[in-house]
């Protein structure tokens, strides 16, 4: 499990043995099963989470009660309510186990004693952060953007191991259509 994360932080800096104990030592192991939050709308958001093994979905329930899906996160994928989480304040989403999953979570005190103590995690996550920021972007500008095929191919395209994971009633959530509509989408 921790030799995932090791794989996971040396694709952008490398790191030797002791450097790598030190940041494990800011994680914590934790198990969820299905159905499972790690994250509840209007709790305090106290962890970032990198999914070692399972499938999650962060959802923003409005006021009609309607669950909008914002984000999956899979193997190797960090999650969290990041507004939450990095500014302290309660969650506006909640963050969901889709399968049984396990996570190496760490808090937001954690987080930053890492990035101050080793600036290579400093660069990893800035990094890691940049990266959520362009597919935040894109999503976006998906959305305005394109139709709800062209959505539909792009993330076909992009994360075809979701179609094999993910309910299609959850697939036309994140995609902003029906459950009819995907159906005459995927055919």
């Amino acid at each position: 499990m921790s030799n995932q994360l090791r794989k996971h932080i040396e694709e952008v800096v490398a790191l030797i043995d002791d450097e790598y104990s030190f940041v494990l030592s800011h994680f914590s192991k934790e198990a969820y099963g299905k159905n499972d939050f790690l994250i509840q709308k209007g709790e305090s958001v106290n962890h970032c989470y990198y999914v070692i093994s399972g499938l999650l979905k962060l959802v923003y329930d409005d006021a009609d009660g309607k669950e909008h899906i914002a984000s999956f996160a899979m193997e190797n994928w960090w999650e969290s309510d990041f507004a939450a989480f990095f500014t302290q304040t309660k969650a506006q989403m909640s963050l969901r186990c889709i399968e049984e999953t396990h996570v190496l979570s760490i808090s937001l005190n954690n987080y930053n004693k890492l990035a101050a103590d080793c600036p290579k995690m400093e660069y990893f996550f800035l990094k890691k952060s940049n990266a959520g920021h362009i597919a935040s972007q894109r999503r976006i500008l998906s959305f305005l953007t394109s139709s709800a095929k062209e959505r539909y191919e792009q993330l076909l395209e992009q994360y075809p191991i979701l179609f094999q994971r993910v309910p299609k009633i959850l697939l036309a959530s994140y995609l902003g259509v029906s459950r009819e509509t995907l159906s005459r989408l995927s055919h």
